[in-house]
């Protein structure tokens, strides 16, 4: 059964409050993450501050150019994909290397996920981010599978 939180966040401190206290949901068993948003919604940032929050060292910056950053300085791996460059015909050659990232204690963000054409069917939390009319961000973070629903959970207290 799907779970679901939404939250707004008016300031770039409540996008590292929520991004901390996913990070503390997170940290002992890790999950894989689908991030979903239009570009400068808030995706990396969030990425940044849950890897702030783990006590990642590593200067944490987007994967646009290099599809995959990794970051091994914390008690938990972080993978941090960006699958906007590869496009359809790219996506079918990670598939493989995408699932070995959803197995075993390690957080693993997906940026642009929407471009898998549906190839990610493991258990996951799925991020939409999106802008309000205020210019503040909306995150809506869903389960996929049961392994991620007390995350979902941990978040709405």
């Amino acid at each position: 059964m799907e779970k679901f939180f939404v939250q707004k966040c008016s300031t770039l401190d409540d996008t590292k409050q929520l991004a901390y206290k996913f990070a503390e949901l997170v940290k002992d068993e890790g999950c894989f993450v689908n991030l979903f948003g239009e570009i400068g919604a808030g995706k990396t940032a969030f990425v940044k501050f849950v890897a702030e929050a783990l006590g990642i060292k590593e200067k944490v910056t987007s994967p646009s150019f290099v599809i995959l950053n990794e970051y091994h300085s914390a008690s938990i791996p972080v993978y941090h994909f960006d699958l906007y460059r590869l496009e359809h015909t790219g996506i079918s050659t990670i598939t493989d290397e995408l699932r070995e990232y959803s197995e075993g204690k390690k957080i693993t963000f997906v940026e642009w996920a929407e471009f898998s054409q549906g190839e990610l069917p493991f258990e996951r939390i799925e991020i939409n981010v999106t802008y309000d009319d205020d210019d503040s961000r909306i995150y809506e973070f869903k389960s996929v599978g049961n392994r991620n629903n007390k995350v979902i959970e941990g978040l709405q207290n």
